[in-house]
């Protein structure tokens, strides 16, 4: 076998190349994080049987995302390395020396003593889009939420009644139609009537009657609400933040459950677990085979309970960790809010939980480490949901 050692930086990279006995086939050599650059390493690896190969690089941020897309897609191995396992391996040298020269031969010498070795697969490509797309979602999600309560701050100051004529809530494409068009009460007052009416009619999809505008427009002429145009212009610009971060969210939505349904994945076989929740969890899980066992991928979750030991005392009720994937702790415990509403089993056990004194949300953290265990097991066996 030959060893590729790569080395990642932002702008330029590393590589070397290794025999299985140590030689040195491929002296280190400098290449561009572009076309032209994997061009050249691709170039110096002719000369060798693809099957034959093994490129390996460490696990650094996105930086080498573009370098394995690349070569996965020319039908190279690629593995990835944990960056620990390159670090025991430099520690070994006799002399301190880190150089991105002597990191490849460090690298390929850790890939070459690998026994657990994962090579990249396609599945794990999308599986890395799945992770961004929804750690993305997340953003987008609480940027939203921001501007909300930033909206309804402003129509406090500017019309304070209207939360009490819209009772389903301000944040509903009725209300957005409204106050992009007529902000303060004083415009309300000066629509005409038959305008206000439609507007209403048509955003609400025919929930809204002439006599309801009527009430609206009686209600704008009462208001306490301060006449500020600059208020004006921050509610119509943050009604217009939030209907492109609506939009952008669908797009998300729909790429994110487009890669779950073409690998059709036996998580979704779980009830109440949907395509963007699940692709959440596969996503942040990744490989399912980088966990020998579901204690270790509860850890990664930060759902094991944490260890507070101390001389003679030992605790036996404690926190959990919170420890590891923030994105898949959040997933994992929305998912498992679901699978109890929707299977018996699971809401036996939330039940069973509440009565021994926990809160809503300490039960469901406990019904998350049962689901874990469920997830853990479906995926390594790749076998549907079933508690039976």
């Amino acid at each position: 076998m030959i060893y590729v050692g790569v080395d990642i930086a932002k702008l330029n990279h590393f590589a070397s190349a290794l025999s299985s006995d140590g030689e040195v086939l491929i002296e280190p050599f400098k290449f561009t994080n572009d076309r032209d650059g994997f061009d050249l390493l691709e170039s110096k690896l002719e000369s060798f049987e693809k099957d034959s190969i093994i490129i390996g690089l460490e696990s650094t941020a996105h930086y080498g995302d573009n370098l394995v897309r690349y070569f996965v897609a020319d039908s190279y191995n690629v593995c990835v390395i944990n960056p620990i396992q390159t670090s025991t391996m430099r520690k070994n040298n006799i002399r301190k020396t880190k150089t991105d020269k002597v990191d490849t031969f460090i690298i390929a010498k850790t890939l070459m003593l690998q026994k657990d070795r994962r090579l990249i697969s396609f599945y794990d490509l999308d599986l890395m889009d799945l992770k961004t797309l929804g750690r993305f979602r997340q953003k987008t999600v609480k940027q939203r939420t921001r501007l909300k309560i930033q909206l309804t701050a402003y129509v406090d100051e500017v019309f304070p009644e209207l939360q009490y004529f819209f009772r389903s809530g301000l944040h509903q494409k009725s209300v957005y139609a409204l106050l992009k068009e007529a902000p303060t009460p004083k415009e309300i007052t000066s629509l005409h009537m038959t305008h206000l009416a439609k507007l209403l009619e048509v955003s609400s999809r025919g929930h809204f009657t002439k006599e309801q505008a009527k009430e609206l427009r009686a209600l704008a002429k009462r208001s306490v609400g301060a006449n500020d145009s600059a208020l004006s212009i921050q509610i119509t610009h943050t009604i217009s933040q939030i209907e492109l971060l609506d939009s952008q969210l669908k797009k998300i939505e729909a790429e994110m459950t487009d890669i779950m349904q073409f690998h059709d994945s036996v998580i979704l076989s779980i009830p109440g677990i949907g395509f963007i929740n699940g692709g959440m969890i596969l996503g942040e899980i990744g490989n399912i085979y980088r966990f020998s066992s579901p204690c270790k991928l509860l850890a990664f979750a930060g759902l094991d309970p944490s260890v507070y030991q101390s001389g003679n005392f030992n605790a036996k009720s404690t926190r959990m960790s919170k420890r590891g994937s923030r994105a898949l702790r959040y997933a994992l415990v929305n998912a498992a809010h679901n699978v109890v509403k929707s299977n018996a089993t699971f809401k036996n056990y939330y039940d069973k939980k509440m009565a021994e004194g926990r809160s809503h949300y300490n039960a469901l953290g406990h019904c998350a480490g049962k689901l874990v265990r469920i997830i853990w097991k479906m995926l390594t066996d790749n076998v549907e949901f079933n508690l039976e």
